[in-house]
């Protein structure tokens, strides 16, 4: 599957502001969580909507509703959280996991620490949230940990994406859908994603 990036003014906008290194925690934990909502919402285009029947003010009628049920949503911690908050505030309802992962400074490898999910998550779409796909190994070890637990269909939502993590996600999950709300230039030599906007988690959490 091809990537999908948001090519809209204000996600333009608001990443420039993101990208700024004179941007402060609280402006870039409320950007993180507007742009997250953004993605959510293309991601979602295709959800399934229920018949239900309700009252208005003036009469019965028949809507169209989404079932939340159907969905679980995923940060890999801990910059992930910066984008959840975003999430629960479009679709309040759905079940929230949490994946563990941290990167080797040396390697560069991810490294599992910590997994907790709905026990009926392989009854639901899973959309994995991090701010960043730098290198694609955290993205990776995520997506099979999921499908390891019998989850038919992943999309992976995040902030900024580098072309090299792009690469060895699709290939490696071809059937994952990606959205980001932008693709970048490159990474340097040690991982981190250029022009980027540093360390996402440190700056989601103030720690710099």
């Amino acid at each position: 599957m091809k990537t999908i990036e948001l090519n809209h003014p204000l996600i333009e906008h608001k990443v420039a502001i993101l990208r700024n290194k004179r941007t402060g925690t609280k402006e870039f934990r409320e950007l993180a969580e507007e742009i997250a909502m953004f993605l959510c919402y293309e991601a979602m285009k295709d959800a399934k909507l229920d018949d239900v029947q309700i009252e208005t003010p003036m009469a019965s009628t028949n809507v169209k509703m989404i079932n939340e049920d159907r969905y679980a949503f995923v940060p890999i911690l801990r910059a992930g959280l910066g984008m959840s908050n975003g999430i629960t505030k479009i679709v309040p309802n759905a079940k929230i996991g949490v994946i563990g992962l941290y990167r080797n400074e040396e390697t560069l490898e991810p490294v599992r620490y910590y997994y907790k999910v709905p026990k009926d998550i392989k009854d639901r779409e899973v959309i994995l949230l991090d701010p960043m796909l730098a290198t694609g190994g955290s993205a990776i070890d995520a997506i099979k940990m999921i499908k390891e637990d019998g989850v038919k269909k992943i999309k992976f939502l995040c902030l900024i994406a580098a072309p090299e993590g792009l690469k060895k996600v699709e290939e490696t999950y071809p059937d994952v859908q990606i959205y980001c709300a932008k693709i970048d230039n490159h990474l340097n030599d040690i991982g981190y994603i250029v022009p980027g906007l540093g360390d996402a988690g440190d700056r989601i959490f103030g720690i710099r």
